[in-house]
């Protein structure tokens, strides 16, 4: 039987697609790498062990998947019922043995790859909600999920860094966190500048509006996008803040993002 392709052919898309399926081979990878002892060890995530990572990340899956569902049926398929019940079923999830978990990995992430691949050109522009209620077309499905396995394979804190993560990634990701934070208004007076580019983000119009000078915070793309998703310590990362020419002791927190 011949091989099927993705029907998606719009190479924006397929580039996505291709972002998505090396962030999910990573996270396999760098879950591959745990023994089943170690998934009882902590994340980078507070409250959260390894397994709840894993959980997440299967049971995410199949939440984006219905997702895709319903934009190929147009029958409306949530990804959860509610917050509540998401973090209920991560909650679960974390209490697999470790086979069941990693089979949750394992067949999540093959299903969710086949509702891509077989979902028509015409059906990638219909419309879905998240569970933030956001409404989105199918095609935001891929940086849905290219977000998540990239950065939780991070967090299952084995030797995965921000800078394992390829740049377009780390761009969009960064452009999405200082967005939210534009969106709340919590980036007054904060600006990120990401060395080596001309990438600058967060309140750009600070310095012509403000008496004061903003905070910029700057350095490369992979730690100040690790600083700005709150993972990563800064120390050794290449992260520093300054406030016009004075530079400051310690970098700020950043905002929170989600």
């Amino acid at each position: 039987m011949a091989a099927r392709h993705d029907l998606a052919t719009d190479p924006v898309l397929r580039e996505g697609l291709l972002q998505a399926r090396r962030g999910t081979a990573f996270f396999a990878r760098k879950l591959n790498e745990l023994t089943d002892a170690e998934l009882d060890g902590g994340s980078l995530l507070p409250g959260w062990t390894r397994r709840h990572v894993v959980a997440h990340i299967g049971y995410n899956a199949r939440a984006i998947a219905r997702l895709v569902e319903w934009a190929a049926t147009g029958v409306e398929t949530p990804m959860y019922p509610s917050v509540e019940v998401r973090d209920h079923e991560i909650s679960f999830g974390a209490t697999l043995s470790p086979i069941a978990l990693r089979n949750l990995f394992d067949h999540s992430a093959v299903h969710l790859s086949v509702e891509w691949r077989d979902l028509p050109d015409r059906d990638w522009a219909n419309e879905v909600k998240t569970i933030q209620g956001r409404t989105v077309p199918a095609t935001e499905t891929v940086w849905m999920r290219t977000r998540e396995v990239w950065i939780h394979a991070v967090d299952l804190a084995n030797g995965a860094t921000f800078a394992d993560i390829p740049a377009p990634v780390l761009e969009r990701l960064l452009q999405d966190i200082t967005g939210a934070w534009h969106a709340r208004g919590t980036d007054a007076g904060l600006v990120i500048r990401v060395t080596g580019t001309d990438l600058v983000l967060g309140d750009t119009g600070a310095q012509s509006t403000k008496s004061e000078d903003p905070v910029t915070v700057s350095g490369p793309l992979a730690g100040v996008a690790a600083w700005a998703a709150g993972r990563t310590p800064i120390a050794g990362a290449g992260v520093t803040a300054s406030r016009g020419t004075e530079v400051l002791p310690d970098v700020p927190a950043a905002p929170k993002w989600i």
